[in-house]
């Protein structure tokens, strides 16, 4: 029995110098940079993380792209999710990877684009944990021309036969879903329309705030949204607090910090991975759960990074059990999970083997799926 729910993995396409990155930190940058000097803020804290298997690659390379397919393939992922970043009158960055992937027809492996619409900023962190933020490059919605623009190039990608569609529909995933203005949606439906998806595209919004609904994410004309629930604690809970409530909250976490010696934002990936899915939720048709394997951002934040402790292959693997089990009682076309994420590094959120862990992470993942493939043939005797 073939696997009947979609794993689609968010992909950075970095990896590689641009000459940005070498004007605002310096020659020769890339995200390896801050992996590689990333160090250990506590005892048992595990920095700097080593790639293992693909070591320290530059995306650059064909046989990179090759390898990382092969093992998403071993791990039971459908599709890469390439981060895709247009800031407005034609500015784009990071293009190089994904637009190699479309001319060359290589890897021949599923994939689709999240829209990465935020503005690029450089942070100063502030002793007590507040950050001021210097932009270096302005996401902008210039109007109909620009969306047009971007549009003809986005559909080069919809119409390659490798992208994942939904009910026919390709799959675009907005980042910042209340920014983004909609005429702009309406208008990249209209026009795929025009190029024959007759039902438009699947839109899917990325909600990481709770105080963002779904409903109003339909109503601007999204198909569906996904859930970002890595607060540290239910998102709900902090949200309920009111503001000195949580100013309040992060004080103490703070105060907790220095006295234990250890970073304030430090999550127990044991206790709190059932937060990352919620039940009623997440079953919804409308709803395409996450997964985590993993999530500590000192490597760019230094103290003042989140991160989870305790996040191993043998939680993951219960983690994804829960998401799995909710996923594969919908209707076929709504089985699709977001796996958050195949190569963040700089962020520790990254499924591609490592030094300490090996593939344990990717055999939690098709051990996980191969499970639920064997229930499911067994009942249908």
């Amino acid at each position: 029995m073939d696997k009947n729910i979609k794993i689609l993995a968010y992909y950075l396409p970095q990896y590689h110098p641009i000459p940005e990155n070498d004007e605002w930190w310096g020659k020769g940058f890339t995200e390896w940079t801050n992996v590689g000097k990333a160090k250990a803020l506590f005892k048992g804290h595990y920095q700097p993380k080593v790639p293992a298997d693909l070591g320290y690659y530059d995306l650059r390379l064909p046989e990179v792209r090759q390898e990382q397919t092969l093992l998403a393939k071993e791990a039971g992922v459908d599709a890469f999710c390439y981060w895709h970043y247009w800031f407005g009158n034609g500015q784009r960055l990071l293009e190089n990877v994904f637009d190699e992937v479309l001319k060359t027809g290589k890897p021949d492996f599923p994939f689709c684009l999240a829209w990465a619409n935020h503005s690029w900023f450089s942070k100063n962190w502030n002793n007590d944990g507040s950050s001021t933020n210097n932009i270096l490059i302005e996401q902008q919605y210039p109007g109909i021309d620009d969306a047009k623009l971007h549009f003809d190039y986005l559909a080069k990608a919809f119409s390659d036969s490798r992208y994942v569609r939904v009910d026919d529909c390709p799959f675009l995933l907005i980042f910042d879903p209340v920014s983004i203005p909609e005429q702009y949606l309406k208008l990249f439906n209209a026009w795929a329309k025009d190029i024959g998806f007759d039902k438009g595209l699947y839109l899917v919004a990325n909600i990481v705030h709770p105080n963002i609904t779904k409903d109003s994410m339909l109503q601007k004309g999204f198909n569906a949204v996904t859930y970002q629930r890595l607060g540290g604690s239910s998102s709900s809970v902090i949200n309920d607090m009111g503001r000195i409530g949580r100013g309040l909250f992060r004080i103490a976490k703070g105060l907790k910090g220095l006295l234990l010696h250890r970073p304030p934002r430090i999550t127990d990936y044991r206790k709190y991975y059932k937060f990352l899915v919620d039940k009623s939720e997440d079953a919804c048709e409308d709803v395409l759960p996450t997964i985590v394997p993993n999530w500590d951002h000192t490597p760019r934040s230094g103290w003042n990074g989140t991160l989870f402790v305790h996040a191993t292959p043998e939680y993951f693997r219960k983690h994804v059990d829960e998401v799995l089990d909710i996923v594969h009682k919908k209707s076929p076309e709504r089985r699709v999970v977001m796996l958050k994420s195949w190569n963040e590094w700089g962020e520790g959120n990254y499924m591609e083997p490592d030094l300490v862990f090996g593939k344990a992470y990717i055999r939690a993942l098709r051990d996980a799926i191969d499970c639920l493939n064997s229930i499911e043939s067994n009942n249908e005797f």
